[in-house]
């Protein structure tokens, strides 16, 4: 009988992501609190970057982005805030989106799997991704259920199983 496997990833729909600053955006036009205040959120590139006139008002920005965020169903996990920095007159927080698994919290979570997980599963490094594999299905599921509980830095989904 063949491995049954999976992979783990750590991906972001940027539809999704896009939805929820849309939604930001509106919130933020729609606020009494930010009338006047330079207030705003769009994308740089490929960075999320916020602005408004004051420290104070650039992380309730931050914080209406967060909360649409998490109602798309997008963890914060996934996003990776900077400092607020002061800008002219304004002040700036840029975020980015991170996508894929780095090298050193692949490592940490192969490191899970081998010293806490049933013996059968093995899982190797591909790439921004973790393959994990075993013979037994009831194994792996215990793997994906032992991952879950685990607190990692990053935000893991698990896709292909078969």
């Amino acid at each position: 009988m063949a491995d049954s496997t999976f992979d783990i990833v750590s991906k972001v729909d940027k539809m999704e992501a896009d939805n929820a600053l849309n939604q930001a955006q509106k919130e933020i036009a729609q606020r009494y609190d930010f009338k006047n205040v330079g207030a705003s959120v769009d994308w740089s590139g490929e960075k999320l970057l916020m602005k408004a006139s004051s420290e104070e008002r650039v992380k309730a920005v931050l914080e209406v982005l967060e909360s649409k965020f998490i109602k798309r169903g997008i963890s914060l996990r996934s996003l990776d805030t900077g400092e607020p920095y002061a800008s002219g007159k304004e002040f700036r927080i840029e975020a980015s989106l991170k996508q894929g698994i780095d090298q050193a919290d692949a490592k940490k979570v192969t490191k899970m799997i081998r010293d806490e997980g049933p013996k059968s599963v093995k899982a190797q490094i591909q790439g921004d991704e973790l393959r994990v594999s075993s013979k037994s299905r009831d194994d792996l599921q215990a793997t994906m259920a032992m991952l879950k509980a685990a607190d990692f830095d990053v935000d893991l989904q698990f896709v292909n199983f078969r």
